[in-house]
This record gives C-alpha cells, sequence and structure tokens, in this order.
C-alpha cells in the first residue's frame, strides 16, 4: 500500500548545541564516565537527528532508525544514572518521552499493515480494509510531522544537546559528583551491565506467567541491556568478543519474540479503534498457537543466556589511565 509523504519540512532544521570540548573518537575502558557519556550520547542524539527529513516525509525506515536512535539514547541516560541525576534531567527525560509517545502511535501502524500485508493475499475485503489502516496511519502521520516541524521539538533538541555538553550533571562539586564522573568506565560498566542481566534473568523466570504490561517491561529491561552492550562495542576485546556476542545473540532472539507479542497486543488495541468500519479486525492478532511459540522461543533464549558467565572487568581491556 502506499505510504503519505509530506514535502513540509521544517523551516530551519533542527541543531544541537554546539559542542564545547573535542571528544575522542572511540570509547575506551579507562575513560572517565562523562567523556564517555558525552560520547554515547552525542552519538544517539546525531542518529536521531539523521532521521528528521526522512520520517517528516513519511518513510517507514526512517521512522523505524529515529525510534531506535531514542531509545538508544534514553538507555544511555538511565545508565549513567545517578551521574546524570540532576535537577534538570526530569524536564529533558518528560521532552524524550514526548517524542517517543509521538513516533510511537505511527510506528505501531506500520507493524500492523506489514503484518497484514505478509499474511493475506489480494482479497477483495483485505484491500477494503487495509484502506481503513492506511487512512489512520496517513492521519497520525501528519500530527507526527507537524509534531517534529515545532517549536518543541527545536527546543528538544537544543535542551537535550545542552544538558549532555554542559548540564548541572557536569559541575557539580560534591566528592561524589566528582567520583561519579572520573568513575573509569570498564568499573561503571561491568557493574552496571551485571546488575541489570541479573535483574532480566530474575524477572525471565515468570516469563510464562506475566501478562501483557509485564511481559512489556520485561521486553523493556532487554532492550535496555542489549543497547547498552551494543553501545559499549569500543570496550570489548578480541577475546571477550565471542562472549559479547553469545550474549547478544540470546538477547536480540528474546527481544525480537518478546517485541512481536507487544506488536500483536499493540495491533488487537489499534484494531479496536476501527472496528466500527471493520468489525473482525483485531481477530487478525489473536493467535494463541503463535503467543506459545514466540514465548518458548524467548524462554528457551533466557536459558542460554543464564549458561553464558556475566561480564567481568576483564572482558574490558585494561587501559593506564582515566582520560579526560
Amino acid at each position: 500500500m502506499a505510504r503519505p509523504t509530506t514535502n513540509s519540512t521544517a523551516t530551519a532544521r533542527p541543531k544541537p548545541a554546539a559542542s564545547r570540548n573535542t571528544l575522542p573518537g572511540r570509547l575506551s575502558p579507562g575513560m572517565a564516565c562523562d567523556t564517555a557519556f558525552r560520547i554515547i550520547a552525542r552519538r544517539h542524539l546525531a542518529a536521531v537527528l539523521a532521521q528528521h527529513d526522512g520520517t517528516c516525509r513519511g518513510d517507514p525506515d526512517a521512522l523505524h532508525e529515529i525510534r531506535i536512535a531514542l531509545t538508544h539514547l534514553r538507555t544511555a541516560i538511565r545508565f549513567f544514572s545517578p551521574m546524570v541525576d540532576d535537577a534538570l534531567r526530569p524536564k529533558v527525560w518528560a521532552e524524550l518521552k514526548w517524542l517517543n509517545s509521538q513516533l510511537g502511535m505511527v510506528r505501531d501502524l506500520d507493524v500492523a499493515i506489514e503484518r497484514i500485508l505478509a499474511e493475506t493475499g489480494d482479497e477483495l475485503s483485505v484491500i477494503a480494509e487495509l484502506q481503513h489502516w492506511d487512512e489512520k496511519r496517513a492521519e497520525s502521520h501528519r500530527l507526527l510531522a507537524r509534531a517534529l516541524q515545532s517549536a518543541r521539538y527545536r527546543r528538544l533538541v537544543e535542551l537535550t544537546s545542552s544538558w549532555i555538553e554542559s548540564g548541572p550533571w557536569s559541575t557539580r562539586r560534591s566528592k561524589v559528583a566528582n567520583r561519579l564522573r572520573r568513575c573509569p568506565l570498564a568499573d561503571h560498566a561491568t557493574a552496571q551491565l551485571t546488575g541489570w542481566e541479573r535483574t532480566l534473568l530474575r524477572k525471565a523466570k515468570k516469563l510464562r506467567k506475566l501478562d501483557v504490561e509485564k511481559r512489556h517491561k520485561l521486553r523493556i529491561l532487554n532492550k535496555r541491556l542489549t543497547y547498552s552492550i551494543e553501545s559499549l562495542e569500543d570496550l570489548f576485546a578480541d577475546r571477550s568478543l565471542t562472549k559479547q556476542k553469545a550474549i547478544l545473540k540470546q538477547l536480540r532472539r528474546a527481544q525480537k519474540s518478546l517485541g512481536q507479542l507487544n506488536d500483536d497486543a499493540r495491533g488487537q488495541a489499534l484494531a479496536a479503534s476501527l472496528n466500527n468500519s471493520v468489525a473482525a479486525a483485531g481477530i487478525r492478532f489473536l493467535d494463541r498457537k503463535r503467543e506459545k511459540k514466540l514465548l518458548r522461543t524467548a524462554w528457551t533464549a533466557y536459558r542460554k543466556l543464564d549458561k553464558v558467565k556475566p561480564f567481568r572487568s576483564s572482558d574490558l581491556t585494561p587501559d593506564a589511565e582515566p582520560e579526560d
């Protein structure tokens, strides 16, 4: 089905605040956490901006990529908590959450439409049903494009960029704040990854008993750990790449299955809004056999992940001393 596009773009493309410091191109284990946070956050904010125009034009792939980049950015903020937990962080977080919600509706519709196209032929009844889905998608995209071209979005970019570079978190003078900023990245990463993995595996043991909402929260934990490992790719030495790949393989497998389950739940919810036009739209997303298969795949992935030894400091190449 054709996708709606728009010829209008923001009159002034949003730009991040000017960077005050020249940072290294790659992460290193001995690097101070404040430097590491800026490098990682800059990368993901830049990735968000790179997909802005494509998303405004209605490109589903650009929309998917901007959501991934935004989730990476939000994950980085969580990863470096409490170092960055200052008075401005709640405002930054609220604005990023707003942007995610704007993107989410259109992305959910894209996924639902793709599911319908993949599982059906060109029957006239299906074509008629897709017209209703596409109309809803077009309406949602108009609202999204308006949001991405708004003053609020431009302020969000400026606020987030300036906060990354020189937010209150970066100048607090307490001993605790200074220690958190100067902590070697390898030490912080090992503790954070280990803790998040332990929490994920503990909650995953109850996977088959979780309702839709709790299953969604488990998926968020899974994604948080996955994206953090991906963002820290520079740190893994040759000898630890095998472990990193083994862990990511199982995390991605579980994430894919949980994601498909979440897409089905969202599809049912979206279909409910079409019921006046397409009475049986929600039935398409109800498949108990598929649900059991996806749960089994995720369950198996977590069992295999539990057998992989957790991250240790030795998995990261030691560095001589923290960098500025």
